[in-house]
């Protein structure tokens, strides 16, 4: 017995005219979907997950961030450019030392929302 999930398919052929004229209409443009991926592809790696639950929290440098997560500046800094060029966090130099918190409250939801997901 196979117990790989199949996903069930229609037994007949009928396009609903109506229903794709609304969803063509609704559908955003390709460039759009694109940056959302990339977007969620940010996302999905554990390093940058844990920088901004560290980010929830306070305005950090990126030797507290190093610290906390027990990683090398280096490997720091790479994520946070990966962070700022997808506008989840922000930067602002103090003397020596750059302090970085979340671009907006809109990282906080999208993960929010995210950890409510998973928790269902």
């Amino acid at each position: 017995m196979n117990n790989e999930r199949t996903s069930e398919c229609c037994e007949t052929t009928e396009v609903h005219s109506e229903l794709l004229k609304i969803i063509r209409e609704k559908m955003p443009p390709e460039e759009k979907l694109f940056d959302l991926a990339e977007l969620f592809r940010v996302f999905g790696d554990t390093t940058r997950m844990r920088i901004l639950f560290v980010l929830f929290e306070a305005e950090v440098c990126v030797c507290d961030l190093a610290a906390a997560l027990n990683m090398t500046q280096s490997a720091i800094s790479h994520q946070l450019n990966q962070l700022k060029r997808s506008k989840l966090v922000k930067s602002r130099r103090e003397g020596k030392s750059v302090f970085y918190s979340l671009a907006d409250d809109h990282v906080r939801t999208i993960v929010s929302q995210g950890m409510e997901h998973i928790d269902e």
